[in-house]
């Protein structure tokens, strides 16, 4: 199944509607302060405007999702949602090393070009219709907040005025706002208006610009169609493939702290470093990071196979940091980081799989036939935390235990994301099944629970999943860039597609309070602290 080069990878989430955004600069903290004494929401809401003035987006972001689960109709906490979003991704943006150096360094008529190529593309390709004047709207959208954005300013603007860059803002919300393009040509010819206007009255680059439009054009799409650097590319072909080039870890940022290490990966350079989940790294290569993001350390840790960073890593509670060296190299990803018997005397066997991607089904072969010859008699398969990968593998894994009928379909715009995949009876398993899912299972994981759920092929454990019930296509752009674009929604054998639904469990067992060992892909802990597998084991000793 392919559109342009390739169907590469199934994932999705919601649509955000355009609107005029409100400026977080514009905001008046008494104001908010007057109705958030009459109105819970509005406490919520200044909560996240004073995360905004922080520029603590990823927090905003994080706080208004949760918001808008208790106050869905509240236009205000969408609207700061929407704002810290597009803050957030132009803060990514410029950490990115292959945006600055490749993207930015264009001639503005390979910009303009690259922009005309990817509205082209999303035009004739994403699942849903979509205007030329939406696209560019969005666009106008993005270069309106970049222009108080911290960020870009300094890469842009660090002695512009603000009255100037306040007037042309005022020029694009009265002259380029919502401004409908009805002919061929149209959307170009606005953002070679804009360009110049930025140019002449702040002595912007005409090429930032054009990047405000291009990227800021895809937030028309869903959350999980993009427009992809370099960079970004790469990292999503590694995820597919489940090979990276690096030193084998998971980071998130924690301010103050450092970086967290939340997976090391197994027989990694990071793993026979000495390096362990829990760990925080506080300097690479010299350079204090205790403050940085995610993207911004991802800079300094990327670098060619066989090249040496060095960390500084410090254990919780531990006053002393120890300095290490680890020689970047490929680094293979486990689908299947976990396959044991759990109960030697019932025969209960525990899969965790972790993502799926082109050494899938092969991995499941192998964990399968090693856990029967270790007498497996039924099996605990784990696919919580796993956020999809690709569909094609999906429907690999299902085929192994599921004889006959339709497992997944697919409908888009255009024919060829039309498909219905079916089940292949030679080497099925019949063993019995558990399927342990949670809110963060998507995507395919979600394909693998809408089959056995309508073939009613196993009992269900855990709770409701994600909700992404889209199939994105990656198209190749130039010069080695990228458009991920949602072209199609899957629909399960009984043909429900469950988009912002999620599958719900057949047993639903409570949220834990923090993940097991298990849970996470990395054996260790006893099986008896996972309340989901103790769960399965139960449903199984009455089966």
């Amino acid at each position: 199944m392919s559109v342009g080069n390739s169907l590469r990878s199934t994932l999705c989430l919601i649509v955000l509607w355009f609107h005029l955004p409100g400026d977080v600069h514009a905001f008046d903290n008494t104001r908010v302060e007057s109705v958030s004494s009459r109105d819970s929401s509005r406490q919520a809401l200044r909560a996240g405007v004073e995360m905004e003035l922080s520029r603590e987006w990823l927090k905003a972001i994080n706080h208004y999702e949760d918001a808008i689960k208790t106050w869905p109709d509240s236009r205000d906490l969408e609207h700061g949602l929407r704002r810290s979003k597009i803050h957030f991704g132009i803060v990514r943006r410029y950490a990115d090393e292959s945006f600055e150096t490749r993207l930015l360094k264009k001639s503005t008529t390979d910009a303009l070009s690259l922009f005309n190529d990817v509205l082209g593309r999303v035009r004739e390709n994403y699942v849903d219709p979509l205007s030329s004047t939406s696209f560019v709207s969005h666009g106008t959208e993005s270069f309106y907040l970049a222009l108080a954005n911290d960020r870009f300013r300094e890469a842009h603007l660090p002695k512009a005025d603000w009255d100037d860059i306040q007037d042309v803002r005022r020029i694009l919300r009265e002259k380029y706002w919502n401004k409908r393009i009805s002919y061929q040509g149209g959307a170009e010819e606005i953002v070679r208006e804009v360009m110049e206007i930025a140019h002449d009255r702040l002595g912007m680059s005409r090429v930032a610009v054009v990047m405000e439009y291009l990227f800021g054009g895809c937030n028309a799409l869903d959350d999980y169609s993009n427009f992809l650097t370099p960079n970004r590319l790469d990292d999503l072909y590694g995820n597919i493939d489940g090979e990276f080039v690096g030193i084998g870890i998971e980071i998130k940022a924690e301010k103050g702290k450092g970086l967290l290490l939340v997976n090391v990966l197994d027989d990694s350079p990071a793993e026979r470093g000495g390096a362990t989940v829990g760990d925080f790294i506080v300097a690479i290569d010299g350079v204090n990071c205790r403050s940085m993001s995610t993207d911004e350390a991802a800079r300094l840790l990327r670098g060619p196979s066989g090249s040496m960073v060095r960390l500084s890593l410090k254990t919780p509670d531990v006053e002393t940091t120890r300095n290490r060296a680890f020689v970047r190299r490929s680094v293979q990803v486990k689908s299947i980081p976990v396959a044991k018997i759990v109960d030697q005397e019932r025969g209960i066997a525990y899969l965790k799989l972790a993502t799926f991607q082109k050494s899938s089904a092969g991995e499941l072969d192998d964990a399968l036939n090693k856990l029967r010859g270790e007498g497996m008699r039924k099996l605990i398969w784990d696919v919580r935390g796993n956020p999809g990968g690709l569909l094609t593998a999906a429907v690999e894994v299902l085929d192994r235990f599921i004889p006959e009928g339709t497992l997944v379909s697919t409908r888009g715009r255009t024919q060829d994301q039309n498909w219905r995949y079916s089940a292949s009876r030679p080497g099925t398993w019949d063993v019995p099944l558990v399927l342990l899912t949670d809110g963060d299972s998507a995507s395919a994981s979600e394909i693998v629970a809408g089959a056995i759920r309508d073939h009613g092929r196993g009992v269900i454990v855990g709770r409701q999943t994600y909700g992404k019930w889209s199939v994105q296509s990656i198209f190749p752009v130039r010069q080695k860039t990228g458009l991920r674009l949602t072209t199609a929604k899957f629909y399960s054998p009984n043909d429900h597609t469950l988009g912002k639904i999620g599958v719900a469990p057949d047993i639903k067992v409570e949220k834990p309070k923090e993940r097991t060992a298990f849970y996470r892909g990395r054996p260790g802990q006893d099986v008896a602290d996972d309340a989901d597998i103790q769960k399965a084991i139960e449903v199984f000793k009455h089966r």
